[in-house]
């Protein structure tokens, strides 16, 4: 029998659980200090310009934020997020852009979108009602995803095959709902009508997610979203974005 999902740990609890370095940032609004895969990198540019760096791959300095876009936005507005990264970047003279929350969710939503169609291109992801609904009964569904507007009756089925497949029925467990419809996401793909999708590897499950719960969580369409995780062995696509800083948690500046 599978283990239960619900029984596994998070990658964040295995690695420490393992002796092995956790890369962690502070929230430059909040304080709070969290794994850096969970938050989105700011970038300060030569000319003192903020600018989002959903990957953490731009260069020079940067500072983290763990909140999502209504909260970035009051803070903007009162003059706490301009005060917060002044004080983790030690710099005065920071323009932000009045859209930056806008900016930050266009570019957790694109890199998302391009995350899937680089795991269906390598077919990792397949999708279909009847394909999807079939691969879960057998166990091979990783990580179950709907568009936003499928149907009530369509996502109940494919959950329920889901749960049959990994021995772990009346869980409750169900797939999550992405913030885009089906004609965005058969876009993305480059498929016809994409509604239901199953991601069929476990290191890929975890690719996507490390950019979806970011997403999910900055666009308040699911709360806990940054906190669901799969049974998977690497967070790979998290590990890459925060392992370009240097830095540790030590410092409380919250600055790369």
């Amino acid at each position: 029998m599978r283990t239960p999902r619900n029984d596994q740990l998070t990658e964040t609890d295995r690695a420490k659980g393992r002796g092995q370095h956790v890369p962690e940032r502070r929230c430059v609004i909040t304080g709070e200090v969290s794994p850096a895969e969970q938050l989105v990198r700011l970038a300060l540019g030569p000319d003192g310009s903020i600018a989002p760096d959903v990957h953490g791959k731009a260069p020079g300095r940067g500072a983290w934020i763990g909140v999502d876009r209504a909260t970035l936005e009051a803070a903007q507005a009162k003059g706490k997020l301009k005060g917060g990264l002044a004080r983790a970047l030690h710099e005065g003279n920071i323009a932000i852009p009045d859209d930056l929350g806008e900016r930050i969710e266009a570019q957790l939503k694109r890199a998302t979108l391009d995350r899937l169609g680089l795991e269906s291109r390598s077919g990792m992801l397949i999708s279909g009602n009847e394909k999807v609904e079939q691969a879960a009964r057998r166990g091979q569904v990783r990580l179950l995803l709907h568009a936003s507007d499928a149907g009530e009756d369509g996502r109940k089925k494919l959950a329920q095959a889901w749960r049959v497949g990994e021995d772990d029925e009346g869980s409750g467990r169900e797939g999550m709902i992405l913030p885009v419809d089906r004609q965005s996401l058969s876009m993305a793909l480059g498929r016809e009508n994409a509604v239901h999708l199953g991601v069929t590897d476990a290191r890929a499950a975890d690719r996507v997610l490390a950019h979806l719960s970011r997403w999910q969580f900055f666009t308040g369409w699911s709360r806990d979203a940054a906190n669901r995780v799969s049974d998977t062995d690497s967070r790979k696509a998290g590990k890459e974005m925060a392992s370009t800083d240097s830095d540790t948690v030590s410092d409380a500046s919250g600055a790369n």
